[in-house]
């Protein structure tokens, strides 16, 4: 039996009422990301108890029906690593998912390793193996083979199985709360790097002057606006790399600006002559109107960077203890985002690490550590963990 592929839009507004119906839904998408503007989506794909079906996106008007369901508050939408699935919706739609669930998430918190490939999870969680040998198609090719197709479906016809399970283990286990709010955080972060400005994206924007800042601005605005206009890829328009150069240099005729290598291909020529333009616009404006210089979130001493080496050893250790990844618990920058903060008397923003189910499992340890309330010794061999932390009472020194 040919697998279940909707192409016309009142099969797919069936659907969605089907799917609301039900309540819950897992949900994956195929797209190609490097053909255009934004990634183009090229299939669907939508499993409930009843139903395991892929929609055509080319084949319809619209797909809002869809987005409309995806943000409503009482439909629960369950993915593997659905960021791109997050981005879509929001340019969709302009709202993140209300009730969006991520196996991936989820299964970092039930074990060490993270991120795990949706078919690592099947495996681990239920005990199947299924085939990937689609991960390079052309999503955007018609027709779509059987091949295709069966791939396609794969990718969420256990998801809610899956789901299912972890859900019940987190539910004992006292964790489901901190799947809910990692869940909650990953949309919001999403909806954050939406909302960026496009010079906000590029690496290294923090060591730049404030007129290079200016420079930047601009000349990252025109590239987005040229990128969409011509539906390409940003980067395609102009690396990253060379448009830091031009800032750097700030050449005010096409022949300076040559003197760049790689910008004589013909690609970047032709585009030269507007650039130079642009970075005129940005030297002419006032030095009371420059914006001002962008503080770098990872700026830290390196004394800073060498106590954040030693509380990851204990967020190590805790983790190892819980049984949950270090790598969805906390990173290095979070981990000296919590050393600037305490060092500094904590009158800034409460870290990461310091809130929340974070707060709550780790916490302490750091604050401990930090006090030098806390020390450590290597666990014998056969121990749980790798380290014992022990606390106590740093010696006083005593006056006569």
């Amino acid at each position: 039996m040919a697998p279940e592929l909707i192409e016309h839009q009142d099969d797919f507004l069936e659907l969605c009422d089907h799917i609301r119906s039900c309540g819950l839904v897992a949900f994956d998408t195929e797209f190609v990301s490097d053909a255009g503007y934004r990634s183009e989506l090229g299939l669907l794909q939508f499993a409930t108890h009843d139903r395991c079906v892929a929609v055509d996106p080319l084949a319809l008007s619209s797909l809002r029906a869809w987005w409309d369901v995806m943000t409503d508050d009482t439909t629960t939408v369950v993915v593997h690593g659905g960021q791109a699935e997050i981005h879509f919706c929001i340019q969709g739609s302009g709202l993140v998912p209300r009730r969006l669930v991520d196996i991936q998430i989820a299964e970092g918190l039930r074990g060490r390793s993270y991120p795990m490939s949706y078919n690592a999870i099947v495996e681990r969680v239920l005990g199947r193996t299924i085939v990937s040998n689609q991960t390079r198609s052309d999503w955007l090719r018609r027709p779509l083979s059987r091949e295709q197709m069966q791939y396609a479906l794969d990718d969420v016809s256990h998801v809610l199985e899956i789901w299912k399970r972890q859900s019940e283990w987190l539910a004992r286990e006292g964790r489901l709360d901190w799947a809910t709010a990692e869940f909650d955080r990953m949309c919001d972060d999403i909806l954050a790097d939406e909302r960026l400005a496009p010079w906000e994206r590029i690496s290294g924007v923090h060591r730049l002057s404030r007129r290079e800042l200016a420079v930047l601005q601009k000349l990252a605005l025109w590239r987005e606006t040229e990128a969409e206009s011509r539906n390409r890829p940003v980067r395609k328009v102009m690396r990253d790399d060379l448009l830091m150069d031009l800032v750097k240099r700030r050449p005010l005729t096409v022949q300076q600006a040559l003197a760049t290598r790689d910008l004589n291909r013909a690609e970047y020529r032709k585009v030269l002559p507007e650039m130079v333009d642009v970075i005129a616009d940005a030297v002419r404006i006032p030095d009371d109107q420059l914006p001002p210089r962008i503080r770098h979130r990872d700026e830290s001493s390196a004394d800073d960077q060498v106590i954040a080496k030693l509380l990851g050893l204990a967020l190590g250790n805790v983790c190892a203890e819980r049984d949950i990844s270090q790598a969805l618990v906390g990173t290095t920058r979070d981990l000296t985002e919590v050393v600037r903060a305490i060092r500094g008397g904590e009158r800034g923003a409460t870290p990461r690490l310091l809130q929340g189910w974070r707060g709550d499992i780790c916490g302490d340890l750091l604050r401990k550590v930090l006090d030098g309330r806390v020390r450590f010794r290597v666990a014998p061999g056969n121990a749980a963990t790798p380290l014992i932390f022990e606390e106590h009472q740093p010696e006083r020194k005593t006056t006569r």
